[in-house]
Formats: C-alpha cells, sequence, structure tokens
C-alpha cells in the first residue's frame, strides 16, 4: 500500500463506524504533539494498544506515516512496520493498533498557528481532540 485514498462510500463507513465506536466505547484522550516548522504542519497521535481511532476527514493531500501495525479501515488493509504514504484528498480513515502505533501527518502550509494548520486540513476542526479540552 502506498497510498491512502477512498470513494465517498468508504467516508460513509468511516462515519457509521465512528458514531458505532462512540456511543459503545469508552473514549480516551490520545497523545497528540503537532506543531508547523519550516512551513510544514506536522501532527502526531499514539494508538495504544488495542486501539481504534477516526479522525475527520482531510480535505487536502497529505503525507502519512504509519510506525506500528495497524488495520486501516475500511480498506481493510494491515500494515506492518514503517511506512510512508502519498494520501488523496478526501479521505476520513479509522485505524486499529493491536500492538501500538503511531501516525504522523504533514504538508506544506502558510498557515502561521497550529489552529490555522488545522482549519487547512478539515472543515471540522472542533471536532478534532486538539480543540476540545
Amino acid at each position: 500500500m502506498r497510498d491512502l485514498a477512498m470513494t465517498r462510500e468508504g467516508v460513509a463507513q468511516v462515519r457509521r463506524l465512528e458514531a458505532a465506536s462512540i456511543a459503545e466505547m469508552p473514549q480516551v484522550k490520545l497523545p497528540v504533539e503537532h506543531f508547523i516548522h519550516a512551513g510544514v504542519y506536522v501532527r502526531t497521535v499514539e494508538i495504544p494498544a488495542e486501539g481504534l481511532i477516526t479522525g475527520v476527514e482531510i480535505k487536502i493531500p497529505t503525507v502519512v506515516i504509519v510506525s506500528g501495525t495497524v488495520i486501516v479501515y475500511p480498506n481493510s488493509v494491515a500494515l506492518h512496520g514503517y511506512h510512508v504514504l502519498s494520501a488523496a484528498p478526501g479521505r476520513k480513515q479509522a485505524f486499529f493498533s493491536p500492538t501500538g502505533a503511531h501516525l504522523t501527518m504533514f504538508f506544506a502550509t502558510k498557515a502561521g498557528t497550529v489552529e490555522e494548520a488545522e482549519a487547512e486540513f478539515t472543515d471540522e476542526p472542533h471536532l478534532l481532540q486538539t480543540r476540545r479540552s
């Protein structure tokens, strides 16, 4: 798997999974590190062992680095180890990690703050963990 892309039906499948997981599973705050450096916004999230995360819909192309073991939904692709992936716009994915993993997304930006960069990559910044207290 070299890139992350999906259809509108794939996005809808992840939204259904997200709604079910919010209703049925305890929600936990995950470590997120994000910053802007040299015109690049970088965002890393740590998925714990047996952790399932769903992301907001990403509206721009980015690069995603996966370190660890994850199953990507709705693609049903298992990734093990270290992968650098091109990631198409219009995607919303879920990642399950049986052992724990790190995901890093990055893209070039002219944003001056991380809040501006968040609004650049999604129309749903209010759903981001970094926006909720």
